[in-house]
């Protein structure tokens, strides 16, 4: 018996032995090539996958810090306390950017080409790419930018950390000539393009406002450039129109990259159970942004905001009341307290917005008090801001979303434009409305808050805080790039100064 079993045995071995042989020397390339996979990367698939990453990383956390939000929760709260232990939560951007949108629109360009037919693929790219860098460098200062995603291609491991004055040196000049470059006539993403299908002309204005917003940002630093590259990008042409908004849409079901990522967050991290108190991080909005918007009769309360009032979402004012960012226990009244409306902020099918109207009209009311710009007033400049900001809730929200002309134009005269004031005078106007308008786009916001000063927020002195009480200016590096990126991170630190949550970068000088 024994002995039957040993021979077939073996002869089941030289079987199989025969049929491994001949697998791996018959139909070698057949047999071995993913069926379902493509042995050369396609640009139109990649860059919509980086168009999604470049809004999903949009970093949530500002809108606690910009005092949007609070949560009783030292780890949930960490935007609105900068607690300590809870530090390293904004290297999260950082650890994110690079092997996904970073290393894909790097990707995009390589299998795009040189080819005059290709001239748009690597104009959009090169846009997109702009968009993500700006926000990467904006949190951070000095960050990887000319080697960075060169790995698999150059076998660079460990880029070097570039000085941000050059990174934005580069980032202008890559707008400049990709708007240039653009061309109605030739072949574009289309509806792989998930912010306005390949349409080149809107993609031209996409490009002017960012050129206008990175001006902008110089105004501290070197005001002869900002209004160098501000006047180019005003003359280019920049989002004025609904229509013309920049904004990354969802379907919001299905996998979690179809949702608004903001919304999602929110909705699975908090407001899930849609009860007002079994909160799972325990947020709520913050006093400082509901009070606002009480006290100014703000008609934009009601869309974003509600109270679950006997188990159904009430938008009444009068009831509306927001958290104070000093809690660390839940407090008795948690459950009446004002929360994000499921219908607009909550809403996964939404529109996250990139680059809006309100945006360029209050930045466009800036460079015209400066005198840079003498196409409008900016008087009727802050106007249209606010006006812009109000309208694009509709976009967001739909029918949630509506506020009347009627309503905007009695917010607009109650809230008149300071024509005679100082500059410093109409930038608390103006980038206060900024503050409200641009709303739920908090990073934007935080970096025009420590350019300019305004909205005049109290810092939040929060036992255990990391800043002393103040509201930081930058992010921490993630700790991997000491042990993995030693060298180019120390001399990033010798060069902008330590890794701490108040190193100004660049642009954010005194």
């Amino acid at each position: 018996m024994k002995r039957h079993i040993t021979k077939y045995t073996y002869c089941l071995l030289v079987m199989l032995g025969i049929i491994t042989t001949q697998s791996c020397t018959k139909n070698f390339d057949t047999l071995n090539v993913n069926p379902n996979a493509s042995s050369k990367a396609v640009p139109q698939y990649i860059f919509t996958k980086a168009e999604y990453d470049g809004t999903t990383r949009m970093l949530d956390l500002l809108v606690g810090t910009m005092q949007y939000t609070t949560s009783f929760n030292d780890v949930a709260g960490f935007g609105s306390k900068y607690v300590l232990s809870q530090s390293q939560q904004s290297a999260a951007a950082f650890t994110n950017a690079y092997p996904n949108e970073i290393n894909e629109l790097v990707e995009v360009i390589k299998a795009a080409g040189t080819g005059a037919s290709q001239v748009n693929l690597v104009a959009e790219a090169r846009i997109w790419k702009v968009y993500c860098f700006s926000r990467l460098t904006d949190l951070y200062g000095d960050v990887p930018y000319f080697q960075a995603a060169q790995g698999y291609n150059s076998a660079v491991y460990k880029p070097a950390y570039d000085a941000q004055k050059d990174i934005y040196a580069d980032m202008l000049k890559e707008l400049d000539q990709a708007a240039t470059s653009l061309d109605a006539s030739k072949a574009t993403y289309g509806v792989a393009d998930l912010i306005y299908s390949g349409n080149t002309d809107k993609w031209k204005k996409f490009a002017y406002s960012l050129m206008l917003r990175c001006a902008m940002r110089m105004t501290k630093v070197d005001a002869a450039s900002a209004q160098s590259w501000a006047t180019k990008a005003i003359a280019g042409g920049v989002i004025l129109n609904d229509a013309d908004i920049a904004k990354v849409p969802y379907v919001g079901s299905g996998q979690d990259i179809n949702k608004n990522p903001l919304a999602n967050d929110l909705w699975n991290n908090d407001y899930i159970a849609q009860n007002g108190t079994t909160n799972t991080e325990g947020g709520k909005y913050q006093d400082v942004f509901i009070d606002y918007l009480k006290t100014n009769k703000d008609p934009r309360l009601g869309v974003v905001s509600i109270v679950y009032n006997g188990g159904v979402a009430d938008t009444t004012a009068a009831i509306q009341k927001g958290m104070s960012s000093s809690l660390n226990a839940k407090p008795v009244n948690f459950g009446s307290l004002s929360e994000p409306n499921p219908k607009t902020i909550l809403l996964l099918n939404s529109p996250r917005l990139v680059f809006t109207a309100a945006e360029s009209y209050f930045l466009l009311a800036e460079a015209a008090a400066r005198g840079w710009y003498n196409g409008a007033t900016d008087a009727a400049l802050y106007q249209n801001g606010i006006s812009a900001s109000m309208r694009q809730w509709a976009v967001i929200g739909g029918s949630a979303g509506i506020i009347s002309a009627d309503q905007i134009n009695t917010y607009i005269n109650n809230h008149p434009y300071n024509s005679a004031g100082t500059l410093d005078q109409k930038m608390a106007l103006i980038y206060t409305q900024f503050w409200v308008g641009i709303f739920p786009d908090a990073q934007e916001v935080f970096a025009t808050y420590r350019r300019t000063g305004y909205p005049a927020l109290v810092p939040n002195n929060y036992v255990g805080n990391a800043t002393g009480g103040k509201i930081f200016r930058r992010m921490l590096y993630p700790i991997s790039e000491q042990n993995l990126n030693a060298a180019a991170y120390a001399a990033a630190i010798a060069r902008q100064g330590a890794d701490d949550f108040l190193t100004r970068m660049w642009w954010d000088k005194q």
